[in-house]
């Protein structure tokens, strides 16, 4: 038992006879952990990737909400009647008459 740990310490079963075996089993396991290695680094790019474009749909979302809610404020009456007001005009005191059209008969 000591032995067998003692060559496996010293390489030993990398230059024996049956050598290439055992060499074929490492490349195959650096080849899975290279392959293992690369998907783990693709995945977490993919991670950060949606994280940023979840926080760039925040963003917009808040400043689409932002504009909907100054385009409300601009249009009531009252924000219209002031910015009249400076360039001269004033609401009608006269209220607005429904014109009907009467189709010929």
């Amino acid at each position: 038992m000591k032995k067998k740990i003692f060559n496996i310490l010293k390489g030993t079963f990398l230059v024996s006879d049956d050598a290439f075996k055992n060499w074929r089993i490492i490349i195959f396991i650096s080849v899975l952990a290279i392959v293992m290695i690369a998907s783990s680094h693709s995945a977490d790019k993919k991670v950060h990737d949606i994280a940023k474009l979840t926080n760039e749909v925040k963003e917009m979302r808040s400043a689409f909400v932002d504009g909907r809610s100054r385009l409300m404020r601009l249009k009531m009456e009252s924000a219209v009647v002031v910015k009249m007001k400076t360039k001269g005009l004033k609401p009608s005191v006269i209220p607005p008459q429904k014109i009907i059209v009467k189709p010929k008969q």
